[in-house]
């Protein structure tokens, strides 16, 4: 199978290279503005890579949809601060250069698996939320945070509208607070841009303490990024078509935490290295108003907890690994790489 992905550099991207290589029968190529994160993959026979912009080389990626099996378009922007200050470049990206990307796969007869987010959901009050049935609530339009919620669930909208009119062999995956290695860089956690573990760690080792926006009662459902990316195999491979026009969740229910909980639990989990104990023993949580963190046109969900049924009952896929378990290993990681 030819599978062409964008964004290969990224978090997902490059967590799907390290299981590809286990996979002789892909034949991957990638793009990607950046290529920081992928010296571990000079030499992997299956992967080729191609440095440069999704916004200027329009015929050159058209060549290769129309040269691959499957499209994975992760270029986009998954950060609730840049989602804030720059919500036209982040509907840009999110939406407007995937949906060329889309339109040359139905033009091509292509597949595109894409990614879609557990943010489409929103403020829905169901307690588990169900790819078919739960319904999409976003807050206010003031609130620039749900564009990024928007700019997603408008390019589900449209996949599922090539679907039914032009014969699109799609599906969208809904992922849920994945977490590991490379999820940001303490650069991106020193400008307040990281997502929660990555930042979590970095101010423990920088800053002393952990900021709770909003006081941290948010419930997330955290997911090991690496029994994500075998749910997302499973998708790729496709057995029997079972995943063609379908949604999938692709969380970890029973990872179900406050953000206050995580934090307490990082805190807990760095005392168990040596190199950093000491900073976690004396590390303090404070809680910050969410305007004073991120700005007025934050807004945010309560509770965010993944139905998986669907995903268990079509490909047996269930996540394995806890949440005490995928931290050690994500801050194993910055111990690996030197951060003090």
């Amino acid at each position: 199978m030819k599978i062409f992905i964008t964004g290969v550099n990224g978090f997902i991207g490059t967590h799907f290279l390290e299981y590809a290589k286990n996979r002789p029968d892909w034949e991957i190529t990638g793009f990607d503005l950046y290529d920081y994160n992928l010296a571990p993959f000079e030499g992997m026979k299956n992967f080729t890579f191609k440095k440069g912009d999704i916004f200027k080389e329009d015929a050159w990626v058209e060549e290769q949809i129309a040269a691959c099996d499957t499209l994975l378009p992760l270029a986009g922007v998954a950060k609730p601060k840049i989602y804030i200050e720059k919500p036209v470049w982040t509907f840009s990206l999110d939406f407007e250069q995937n949906l060329k990307c889309v339109r040359w796969c139905a033009k091509h007869g292509k597949r595109v698996i894409f990614p879609s987010t557990s943010e489409v959901y929103g403020m829905s009050t169901d307690k588990e939320f169900k790819e078919d049935e739960s319904p999409l609530i976003t807050g206010p339009i003031k609130k620039m945070r749900w564009i990024y919620s928007c700019s997603k669930q408008m390019m589900d909208r449209v996949i599922f509208g090539y679907g039914q009119e032009q014969g699109l062999d799609f599906t969208l995956f809904r992922p849920f607070n994945w977490m590991g290695p490379r999820l940001d860089t303490f650069d991106d956690a020193s400008r307040h841009e990281a997502r929660a573990i990555t930042q979590m760690i970095y101010d423990v080792l920088s800053r002393g303490g952990i900021s709770l926006v909003g006081g941290g009662e948010q419930r997330r459902s955290f997911t090991w990024v690496g029994d994500a990316i075998e749910g997302l195999a499973c998708i790729v491979d496709n057995k029997d078509g079972k995943a063609s026009g379908e949604i999938f969740n692709i969380g970890n229910p029973y990872n179900h935490y406050s953000i206050k909980e995580m934090a307490e639990m990082t805190i807990g989990a760095l005392k168990e290295f040596p190199q950093y104990r000491a900073k976690a023993e004396a590390a303090k949580i404070e809680i910050v108003a969410p305007e004073q963190y991120y700005g007025k046109a934050y807004d945010d969900a309560q509770d965010r907890k993944p139905s998986i049924e669907k995903m268990e009952r079509v490909f047996g896929w269930k996540p394995v690994t806890n949440m005490h378990d995928m931290l050690v290993k994500t801050i194993q990681y910055y111990a690996d790489n030197g951060a003090r």
